[in-house]
């Protein structure tokens, strides 16, 4: 078992609790009501995150989300690395934003699906692997224009890159997110298999 994983410290709980909070941090429904779209929740697949902000037609406000709830990921990480708490404790630190932004307590544990949170963690654990699997993300975007599509395998595509570029630590980290964001991506998956997934620039639900 890698070595984060493999004991949990005082230090590591701290870190956890710190990306717990930062992730909780509902961007996309805050930024939705200071524009004056109102509750995100009412939109589209009712997700708080930048996709489904996109669908309100405001593409500057879904910009601002995406950047900012992957900017709290690096912020979760950022923090538990400048206070010295050591590498294991920023992989609890990650581990726990994207669960914060999955599940926000304020929201009654109904958040976002985590794909930009997991970039902002990676992005400061191993900017490669991130870089890279943004670069999937944005092919398959371009080539399929399905969002569901490209974040599915950009987020299958972190951990095979972190064998080559990063320690194990970092690998199991974004097998587990995969994993999760796999998860949170369930419904997605089922319209995929069927044909039914929508495009951008459609009216469906995603």
């Amino acid at each position: 078992m890698p070595e984060a994983f493999s004991t949990l410290s005082e230090l590591q709980l701290y870190a956890a609790a710190i990306g717990y909070f930062l992730g909780s941090i509902p961007f996309g429904l805050l930024l939705a009501r200071a524009a004056g779209i109102g509750d995100i929740r009412s939109v589209g697949s009712g997700n708080v995150g930048a996709t489904n902000v996109l669908r309100t037609g405001k593409k500057g406000i879904a910009a601002l989300t995406m950047i900012l709830d992957a900017a709290k990921g690096s912020a979760a990480v950022g923090i538990a690395l400048a206070l010295g708490w050591g590498p294991e404790a920023a992989i609890w630190a990650a581990l726990f934003a994207v669960i914060g932004h999955d599940f926000p307590v304020w929201l009654k544990f109904k958040g976002g699906k985590g794909v930009a949170t997991t970039l902002g963690v990676a992005l400061v654990l191993s900017w490669p692997v991130a870089l890279l699997s943004l670069l999937v993300w944005i092919l398959v975007v371009a080539t399929l224009r399905i969002s569901s599509a490209a974040a599915l395998l950009a987020l299958a595509a972190a951990p095979v890159l972190g064998i080559w570029m990063a320690d194990p630590n970092m690998v199991a980290l974004m097998l587990l997110l995969a994993v999760l964001g796999y998860v949170r991506h369930h419904q997605n998956i089922a319209r995929l298999l069927r044909g039914e997934e929508s495009r951008f620039g459609s009216s469906k639900t995603s």
